[in-house]
């Protein structure tokens, strides 16, 4: 089964979540960090390293002593990558999509792509445990290709979790989509309900099955709650505010790792998300 572990905002513990029901689920796991702006669950996996390899999209780059400057290539593109002005082709790499729409449809085949490095794929393991992370170059503007490539080193043959981004944007889109459920983390306050919300009408527009995780459970209001269940949504699990867990979060420690009790706690939210999926004829 592949869960992904997502937030309508920042924040709320989404981290937290993925690591620890990482090492709560035993050896046959897989632990994907799709946040690649900001990848963080390394620190808490302390995972040894074994490949680092460089991830590219193609980009245009156009022969000028074939092309007539005629403007097709910046009609097609959506993105404003390329502008051509007179006798130049001006190409931003950084906006471009890679959807060749430029290269397919030159009509004097002036354009040709070339690879350009986005980031870099880390690849390891903590014990039984694989982990592989994306890294997005500092200053890149777009992340979902970078996703795409690490989520096609998914192990079918592993119970797989995906830490993805914050929000509800196109790299949330890019994590979780054909994930086989979706664990929302939230808080019990006025902003962390408001992203809830659009969370969960992400989440249905993709008809992925998801369930809730209430982090600080014990702090704010129980308008949460009250959402919950009016709209008939399972809380999978309540996670209390604790000095401890935030203690260990600041040095990097995973919560599992310095509360064991928690482990069947996060083992029982998982077991729970299988039989969702289950009901509705999916895989676990």
């Amino acid at each position: 089964m592949i869960i992904a572990v997502a937030s309508g905002k920042g924040g709320t513990g989404k981290t937290l979540v993925a690591t620890s029901l990482a090492l709560s689920l035993g050896q046959n796991v897989q632990l994907l960090d799709c946040d690649v702006e900001e990848p963080n669950a390394a620190i808490f996996i302390k995972p040894k390293i074994e490949q680092s390899m460089t991830a590219s999209v193609p980009v245009p780059t156009v022969d000028e002593s074939k092309c007539d400057y005629c403007g097709k290539c910046a009609e097609v593109c959506e993105y404003h990558a390329i502008v051509v002005a007179k006798n130049k082709v001006l190409i931003f790499p950084e906006l471009c999509h890679s959807c060749g729409a430029c290269t397919l449809l030159c009509p004097r085949q002036a354009i040709t792509e070339r690879e350009r490095v986005i980031g870099r794929i880390d690849i390891g393991h903590k014990e039984g445990l694989r982990f592989v992370q994306g890294c997005l170059n500092v200053g890149e503007a777009i992340s979902p290709p970078l996703i795409r490539r690490v989520k096609e080193l998914i192990d079918p043959g592993r119970t797989v979790i995906i830490d993805s981004p914050p929000g509800t944007s196109c790299p949330v889109i890019a994590a979780v989509k054909g994930c086989d459920f979706c664990l929302l983390v939230t808080e019990p306050t006025p902003f962390g309900l408001n992203d809830l919300v659009l969370a969960v009408e992400t989440v249905r527009k993709l008809g992925i099955p998801f369930g809730v995780i209430i982090n600080r459970a014990d702090l704010g209001d129980n308008k949460t709650e009250e959402y919950c269940a009016a709209e008939n949504i399972p809380v999978l699990l309540r996670i209390p505010f604790k000095k401890e867990i935030a203690e260990a979060y600041a040095k990097g420690t995973a919560a599992v790792e310095i509360m064991p009790e928690c482990g069947p706690k996060f083992r029982g939210a998982f077991e729970a998300a299988g039989r969702i999926v289950e009901r509705r004829g999916g895989k676990t």
